[in-house]
């Protein structure tokens, strides 16, 4: 299977990778629209912003859109990241056009005021439910404090104060300058006629007005320190170190990737796993690397019992220490690239999971990969390439951030 795309005169790109054999369509918006597009008066705005996507438009009301989205019998859905926004439904081949005008009725709110005081209070027992919730929350804290200086660092939730002053003119302000139609893709994969879909979404969207949509883009570079939060009544530990690591364009990214996953992937097999899960030392630990368009980071996780927790740091660090020093092992290399192509390979058979793929390369790379491209690119994957990586990356000193019951930790 290839790709067949299409820019339509406004800037809108349509994106289809066709499979007449499948028996669902995914398709969605892609909006290169996120946390990091945001300032600090108006932080939180773009998760703000999808939900008050969902509240209607011209031609549907709230309950009609949520109606309507139960009618097409699938799954449909949106999110908010660092860098991206995106709105999405499966369902059945003959529903597509119906879907096409019903996500194209939620990319043009109304924006009505009602609507907007009222989802402010659910967004904000949002923030304060992760707030109250350990170890959610932590990732953010990681970036505000590991990139302070750089716009990757906001947060996706907001805060209360940020999210209270919030008025629907910045809103509509901030949707009028983001969501423009050649700031983002509208994507489908599985079966899908292409030129039906164009005429389609040509018809929903074609009207829409371009504009301009600028993103501050340099690499962000990480500090080292510390940040220790005290959570009374907490029963574990919960610790992140992060540092600095490739971006998702760095020549280094898939060799980088590997190295997560061999020192400490979320599945059994990584060094992490078996120093410290499967001996009980840890409720859980890993290590992997977050990358975004021109900037990325390492990091460690743990969970475990307060009192292990410096002992289990320091077995982290030997093990880093020992890879930065000795690399991997060709044995390493190969289980790791088993289970990243595995993943890549069940990936593909859900129409779902490949339209996120997509949307994720088209937003972070300006590239589309095929299945195939992406299992070869792994497959190429070096134990020099590996090993390279971990010379570069795994000498940096960390940034440490905890919540639990421990009032500090020697990290």
């Amino acid at each position: 299977m290839g790709f067949a795309r299409t820019k339509l005169d406004n800037g809108l790109e349509v994106i289809v990778e066709a499979n007449e054999s499948a028996l669902s369509t995914s398709l969605g918006f892609f909006v290169k629209t996120g946390s990091r597009d945001e300032t600090d008066e108006v932080s939180g705005i773009s998760h703000f912003l999808e939900h008050m996507a969902f509240k209607g438009g011209d031609r549907m009301t709230a309950a009609e859109v949520n109606q309507e989205l139960d009618a097409l019998g699938g799954l449909s859905n949106a999110f908010t990241m660092v860098e991206s926004t995106a709105f999405y439904a499966q369902t059945l081949p003959e529903l597509q056009e119906r879907a096409v005008v019903l996500l194209s009725e939620i990319l043009r709110p109304s924006l009505r005021q009602e609507d907007f005081e009222t989802e402010k209070k659910v967004v904000m027992e949002e923030i304060q439910m992760y707030d109250d919730q350990p170890p959610y929350g932590l990732d953010e804290k990681t970036r505000e404090y590991f990139w302070a200086d750089h716009p990757l660092r906001r947060s996706i939730l907001g805060d209360l104060t940020t999210v209270g002053r919030m008025t629907r003119d910045q809103m509509y302000e901030y949707h009028e300058r983001r969501y423009c139609p050649n700031n983002m893709a509208f994507v489908a994969c599985g079966n899908v006629d292409f030129d039906k879909l164009v005429r389609w979404v040509d018809r929903e969207c074609g009207k829409w007005r371009s504009g301009v949509a600028t993103r501050e883009t340099s690499r962000a570079h990480g500090r080292s320190g510390k940040l220790i939060l005290q959570k009374d009544g907490a029963n574990d530990e919960y610790v992140y170190q992060v540092f600095d690591g490739p971006s998702t364009s760095d020549s280094d990214y898939w060799a980088a990737s590997a190295l997560g996953s061999v020192v400490g992937g979320s599945s059994v097999g990584s060094r992490i796993f078996w120093e410290l899960v499967d001996t009980g030392r840890a409720d859980d630990a890993g290590f992997g690397l977050d990358s975004y368009s021109d900037s990325g980071r390492f990091e460690t996780s743990l969970v475990c019992n307060p009192a292990d927790v410096e002992s289990n740091l320091a077995s982290i660090r030997g093990i880093i220490e020992d890879v930065q020093k000795n690399g991997v092992t060709e044995a390493e290399l190969s289980r790791a690239k088993n289970k990243n192509l595995t993943s890549v390979a069940l990936g593909a058979e859900h129409s779902n999971s490949r339209l996120f793929a997509i949307g994720s390369d088209w937003l972070t790379t300006g590239e589309l990969l095929t299945t195939q491209e992406t299992l070869q690119l792994i497959r190429n994957i070096t134990i020099d390439e590996v090993n390279a990586a971990a010379e570069k990356y795994l000498i940096a000193e960390p940034y440490t951030f905890a919540i639990g019951a421990l009032e500090n930790i020697e990290a």
